[in-house]
C-alpha cells in the first residue's frame, strides 16, 4: 500500500469546491522567544506581522516538540516527533527512507521549495527545491529574492500550485542585522529570568533589532504575493521558532523554549482578526498543508489544525510534548535529557539527569554569549537573584511543575504543592505513554545520540599524500 493517499477529488474537497487548488507559505524564524515580538507583546517592533495578525488567526498556544533548531526543522517536515523520526539530538539526520512534505506534496502535483536555513538531513529526505533568498538577502539585494519571484511566476503560469518554506536565519546569533539603535539598552525592559547587567542589555538590544529584520523580511515576501497576485489563494503560516538563545528559552524545556508564535492568513477562508487558544504543534503542519492540498499521508504523528483555522474548532489537542538532549550541542553536558508534558496551563519536566549540570553555549567560557560572565560574577557578589537563576539554569530537580496561565517564565517550581499532585501524575501519566508510543527509553535513548549523526560509523577516507 501507497504511503501517500491522495484526496484529489475537488468536487468532495473540505474547503476548495472546485477552485483552484490553493498555493503554501511558511515563514519561520531562527532562535525568536515569541514573546518578545511586538505581535505578541513584546519591543520588538513587528509592522509587518502586526498587519498579518489583523488579516489573518493568531495562536496563543503554539509548541514545538524540541527547543534546538535541527530536530524542530526535521518535526515540522515529517510530521513525525523526533524520536520516531531519528532526529531528536541537533546536527543529525532522520532513519534512512522517512519521507517528507516534500514528497507528499509533490505526488500532488505541487512544487515544493525551500529557501534559506535548511538544517536538515539526508537530502534524499527532504527534496525541495533549494534556493538561499531568504537567509542572504537583505535591503540591498537587487532583485530581492530572485528565486522565489521565478518560483511564484512560473507556478502561476503553468496554473501548478506550490509550497514554499521561507526560512530565516534572525535572529540566531551572533546578532549583526537590524538596527540595534531602535532599542537603547537600558531603556528595555528585561524578563523576569534574566540578570540586569550591561552586557545583558546590549544583547538583547541587537537581539531584538534582529527580529525586527526577521519582520522586514516577512514583508518582503507577503508583499511579492500582493505583486504577483497570489494573495487570495495562499494560505501564509508565519511563527516564530523555539525561544532565544538566552537563558530559559532555547536548550531547555522551560515554557519559552518550547512555546511558539503562530499566524495564519488564508483570505475568505480564515476570519481575520481573531485569535486562538487551540494547543497546537509544529508536528501538526504538514498533515494540516496536506490536507489543505487534498492530499494525507498515513502514520504521521501530527495531526491537521484545518478545523482550527476555518473556525469549525476551538480546540485541537489536550497536552503538548517536549525533549531536548544536550548530547552533541556546543559545550552541551556529555548527559542531560529533558522530556515534558504539558496542558493549556501546567507544565510538567522530567529532568533525566537532575545529578548533573546543564551547560551549553550560553555557560561557555570564553564564548559569544558573553552576558553569563555577567550573571555569574553578579551571583559571586551575592546579588540574591543572580544566585537564584545561575542555580536554577544549571541545577535542575528531578521534576518540575509550572503553572504556565499565572507563570510563563517558569520561576516557581509547584511539583512539591500537594494540591496539585493530580496534576503531577496526569501530566508524567501522559508523558510516559508518549515516550512509550514515540521508542523513547528515556537515559537509554539519550545515550546513543551521537549515533544519530551524519555519517556515523562510516570509515573516513584516508587523505591522499
Amino acid at each position: 500500500m501507497k504511503t501517500l493517499v491522495l484526496l484529489l477529488q475537488l468536487s468532495c474537497a473540505l474547503v476548495l469546491s472546485g477552485a483552484q487548488m490553493p498555493n503554501l507559505v511558511f515563514m519561520i524564524a531562527d532562535d525568536c522567544t515569541y514573546l518578545d515580538m511586538e505581535v505578541y507583546g513584546g519591543q520588538a517592533k513587528t509592522p509587518h506581522l502586526n498587519k498579518l495578525a489583523k488579516e489573518g488567526l493568531k495562536f496563543t498556544r503554539c509548541f514545538q516538540t524540541a527547543p534546538m533548531c535541527s530536530p524542530t526543522r526535521h518535526n515540522i517536515y515529517t510530521g513525525l516527533y523526533p524520536v520516531r523520526s531519528g532526529a531528536w539530538p541537533n546536527h543529525t539526520c532522520v532513519y534512512p527512507g522517512t519521507k517528507s512534505i516534500a514528497h507528499y506534496l509533490k505526488d500532488a502535483n505541487y512544487r515544493v521549495a525551500l529557501s534559506g536555513k535548511t538544517h536538515i538531513s539526508p537530502r534524499e529526505s527532504f527534496p525541495f527545491e533549494y534556493s538561499a533568498d531568504f537567509r542572504k538577502d537583505g535591503p540591498g539585494t537587487k532583485p530581492l529574492y530572485a528565486n522565489l519571484k521565478k518560483l511564484f511566476a512560473e507556478s502561476k503560469a503553468a496554473d501548478t500550485p506550490f509550497c514554499l518554506f521561507a526560512c530565516s536565519n534572525e535572529p540566531h546569533s551572533p546578532y549583526t542585522k537590524g538596527d540595534p539603535s531602535a532599542y537603547p539598552p537600558e531603556s528595555l525592559k528585561l524578563p523576569p529570568s534574566w540578570v540586569d547587567t550591561p552586557e545583558t542589555r546590549l544583547h538583547y538590544s541587537k537581539y531584538l533589532a534582529e527580529i525586527t529584520f526577521y519582520d522586514w523580511q516577512c514583508g518582503q515576501l507577503l508583499a511579492l504575493l500582493d505583486d504577483l497576485g497570489l494573495r487570495e489563494n495562499t494560505l501564509v503560516i508565519a511563527v516564530s521558532e523555539q525561544g532565544s538563545s538566552f537563558p530559559f528559552a532555547k536548550w531547555t524545556c522551560f515554557e519559552l523554549g518550547v512555546a511558539s508564535g503562530m499566524i495564519a492568513r488564508w483570505p475568505g477562508k480564515v476570519k481575520p482578526g481573531s485569535t486562538t487558544e487551540a494547543l497546537v504543534e509544529y508536528v501538526d503542519v504538514t498533515p494540516t498543508f496536506l490536507e489543505v492540498a487534498g492530499a494525507s499521508a498515513q502514520d504521521l504523528d501530527g495531526k491537521s489544525f484545518l478545523p482550527v483555522l476555518l473556525g469549525k474548532t476551538k480546540e485541537h489537542k489536550k497536552y503538548t510534548y517536549g525533549l531536548h538532549t544536550t548530547r552533541g550541542i556546543i559545550n552541551g553536558s556529555e548527559a542531560f535529557g529533558i522530556r515534558s508534558c504539558a496542558s493549556k496551563r501546567y507544565r510538567y519536566i522530567r529532568n533525566l539527569h537532575p545529578d548533573t549540570r546543564f551547560t551549553n553555549a550560553v555557560t561557555k567560557k570564553g564564548g559569544k554569549m558573553d552576558y553569563w560572565t555577567s550573571w555569574t560574577k553578579k551571583a559571586l557578589e551575592n546579588d540574591p537573584h543572580a544566585q537564584a537563576m545561575v542555580s536554577k539554569y544549571q541545577s535542575r530537580p528531578a521534576e518540575e511543575l509550572y503553572d504556565v496561565r499565572a507563570d510563563p517564565h517558569c520561576l516557581k517550581n509547584l511539583v512539591a504543592n500537594s494540591s496539585l499532585s493530580a496534576v503531577r501524575k496526569e501530566l508524567s501519566d501522559k508523558l510516559d505513554a508518549w515516550m512509550k508510543s514515540q521508542g523513547d527509553q528515556g537515559a537509554a535513548t539519550e545515550a546513543i545520540a551521537h549515533t544519530r549523526k551524519a555519517g556515523f560509523g562510516k570509515k573516513k577516507g584516508k587523505k591522499k599524500p
